[in-house]
């Protein structure tokens, strides 16, 4: 994907010559929503720009980076920017701001559709909320068209779906997840003899594959290979974790409208919720079938520790 750029509206002047609306090789707003949901639990951080910690704008930045698009980096600087969008033509990608100071614009988050906006909340870090929320309805200033997101295309062969390669620089690779929760559990990674078939003693993560096989929390598939370089669901992890850090389900009340009783991974997701390792997706979805990224499992061990 070629680099879109976003140059900054320095005069009303230069605003009303030559708005703008960044839609070359426009990302879908799939791929939009896809990026902004994987930063979801990172906390909130004053002046933060990375998934270490986001504040607001510093937010919505990193995701239209990561789609390509060059981003002021204020949310003052992000209202000036594109073009007004009413309230009641909001599309996915759309930003959306909010005067939560009492002084002018202070706060900004993305449209993700149904009426509600992913954003880096002071209190809660990167999550989802409704526009329809009291809080944010009272504080609501408007919104700005930066860039086009379409639709992905309806029909798609499944064969091209699954032969799209795993982005492992976004993603968790079972064999990462293996690496990581060794060292979260100080497990003995000296045995390099994997029962797995597709594990060789020479694979560098072979140690902790080996240690957390026999500690019973990773099992292969029916053909006994591990599968190290295939990425791991949010429902396989919650079962990995309960059983690596031995979880016990605490007072429950948070369900999950994608993960229902009956359904193979229901108590091990509660349990990860009754412990408050996860809030789901923050739409009431868990996302069981979403593959784990990188920043997930870091805050999901973390979590899972503490």
């Amino acid at each position: 994907m070629k680099k879109r750029w976003l140059l900054p509206v320095f005069a009303s002047l230069m605003l009303l010559a030559s708005p703008f609306t960044n839609d070359a090789e426009a990302a879908t707003n799939k791929e939009l929503t896809t990026t902004a949901y994987k930063y979801i639990g990172v906390p909130y951080t004053w002046g933060g720009t990375t998934s270490n910690g986001f504040d607001c704008s510093g937010f919505t930045q990193k995701v239209f980076s990561d789609l390509g698009i060059n981003l002021g980096r204020t949310t003052s600087t992000q209202y000036a920017s594109g073009n007004a969008v009413s309230k009641s033509n909001l599309e996915v990608g759309d930003l959306v701001f909010f005067n939560t100071s009492g002084r002018g614009v202070s706060h900004v988050g993305i449209f993700v559709g149904n009426g509600q906006f992913v954003h880096a909340s002071s209190s809660r870090g990167v999550t989802v909320s409704k526009l329809s929320e009291s809080y944010w309805a009272n504080r609501y200033l408007g919104a700005r068209e930066i860039a086009d997101f379409p639709a992905e295309q309806v029909a798609k062969k499944v064969e091209e779906v699954k032969s799209v390669a795993v982005d492992f620089s976004v993603y968790a690779s079972r064999a990462e997840v293996a690496n990581q929760l060794a060292k979260a559990l100080n497990l003995d990674t000296s045995n390099t003899t994997s029962k797995f078939s597709d594990v060789k003693s020479s694979n560098k993560y072979a140690g902790a594959i080996t240690a957390l096989q026999k500690q019973g929390i990773f099992q292969g598939d029916e053909n006994g290979k591990f599968n190290p370089n295939s990425p791991i669901t949010r429902a396989e992890m919650a079962k990995v974790l309960v059983l690596a850090f031995d979880l016990k389900l605490q007072d429950n009340t948070l369900q999950f409208t994608d993960v229902k009783k009956g359904n193979w991974a229901y108590d091990y997701v509660n349990n990860l919720a009754s412990n408050k390792v996860t809030l789901g997706l923050g739409n009431g979805a868990f996302g069981a079938k979403d593959n784990v990224t990188l920043t997930q499992l870091g805050a999901f061990i973390e979590r899972a520790m503490n």
